[in-house]
């Protein structure tokens, strides 16, 4: 009987399957869960970006927005001329309803018989509060104070420092500027009825 040769394979160990390593690959449940976490993660940081994007464009709205109110509020001093026209210095009283604070800067308006200007002098109006813009005013004491009223533009700047115009219809009859003038412009009108009396032809 032949004995069978031994055979021994050098390369056995090459061979071998290699040994499975657990933490070597990442089962499929937990790649889903991260990619879930940078997607949200992600979404989130965007949804900041954006809500940080909008907060400013709306302080930037809020900033550049102007809305107010004026009124005739005081007036005295002047003259009255042979032509019936009667000058004031006087001021005009401007509310800021606005949400951010604005200076009125100049003022402005004119109507057949009636003029407002501006000295110059700017004012500082914080939101919800009232400021007195001083005027110069010229009033023709025969037309001034129908139910017109007077367009009065008030050139402002608002708190991005941008210099915006805003319009607002002043009301005359029976206001403080026309109480102050029915004294002088009664008493023109009074002179004026003496002296046609005085030059009428039979008096």
């Amino acid at each position: 009987m032949v004995a069978e040769r031994a055979v021994i394979d050098l390369d056995d160990h090459e061979r071998q399957p290699a040994a499975y390593d657990p933490g070597r690959f990442m089962p499929r449940s937990k790649v889903v869960v991260r990619l879930v976490a940078v997607f949200l993660v992600g979404a989130v940081l965007g949804g900041v970006g954006v809500n940080e994007l909008r907060a400013s464009q709306a302080e930037r709205e809020r900033a550049a927005s102007v809305s107010l109110v004026a009124l005739a509020a005081s007036a005295g001093g002047g003259g009255l001329d042979v032509e019936g026209v009667l000058r004031l210095e006087g001021q005009l009283a401007v509310i800021n309803t606005g949400p951010a604070p604005i200076t009125v800067v100049a003022v402005v308006g004119q109507r057949p018989g009636a003029e407002v200007h501006g000295t110059g002098r700017s004012v500082v109006l914080r939101p919800g509060g009232t400021g007195w813009v001083e005027v110069k005013l010229r009033f023709e004491c025969a037309t001034a104070f129908g139910s017109e009223p007077l367009s009065v533009r008030l050139s402002v700047e608002t708190a991005d420092r941008q210099a915006r115009e805003v319009t607002y219809p002043v009301a005359l009859a029976g206001s403080v500027w026309h109480l102050n003038a029915e004294r002088p412009c009664e008493y023109l009108a009074r002179e004026g009825s003496a002296r046609q009396q005085v030059d009428s032809p039979g008096s």
